[in-house]
Order: C-alpha cells, then sequence, then structure tokens
C-alpha cells in the first residue's frame, strides 16, 4: 500500500502495510506512565474468561499523549455532532491482576 508520489516539503509519507491495516480489537486500555513517557496497553478481555492478553502496547511522549488526547476528543465530538452522543454505561469493576504498575 506504498504510495510513490513526490510529497510536498513538510509532507510526510506514511505506509501502511496489510497486516497493521487489518487492525486489532480492543474493549480495555491500561494506562500506565512515568516522567518520561505514556504507556497504553490494548486488551481484549472476553465475558466469563478468567484470563486476556495485551494485543497491542503503545509508548507516547508525554507531548504526543497530549496531542493524541486532543485529537481523540476532537474526534469523538465529530462523531457524536454526527451520530448523537454516545452513551457511557456503567461497568462493572474488572478485577485485574497484571503485572508491576507506576513507573515505565
Amino acid at each position: 500500500m506504498s504510495d510513490q508520489k513526490e510529497t510536498k516539503k513538510g509532507q510526510i509519507n506514511i505506509e501502511l502495510d496489510e497486516s497493521v491495516a487489518e487492525g486489532t480489537y480492543s474493549n480495555l486500555a491500561i494506562i500506565n506512565h512515568s516522567v518520561s513517557e505514556f504507556v497504553v496497553d490494548f486488551i481484549n478481555i472476553m465475558p466469563g474468561q478468567p484470563k486476556a492478553k495485551v494485543k497491542s502496547r503503545i509508548i507516547l511522549t508525554p507531548q504526543h499523549a497530549k496531542r493524541f488526547l486532543k485529537a481523540l476528543g476532537d474526534n469523538v465530538q465529530r462523531f457524536e455532532n454526527a451520530h448523537g452522543e454516545i452513551k457511557d454505561y456503567e461497568q462493572p469493576p474488572i478485577p485485574l491482576n497484571f503485572g508491576p504498575t507506576g513507573e515505565a
């Protein structure tokens, strides 16, 4: 899926290979941070199953985490403007036994 067109100054040519383009489903995210980074683990937890695995881990600088928060908020706002409010249903707490916490 590589685009070989000439890019304008300041533009980045981003490639998306087929295995990444398929995406990974996640219904739980666990976020930890240190002074220098944010670590976001995406998990697919199935009802009734006592075990789940991290499907993807993304590590961000604090600046990129803040930009991501803003971009996600902007996209949620546009989605809700087009489709109505996203309902945030109360979820029962999920007991987690998930490795060390704190410094990443």
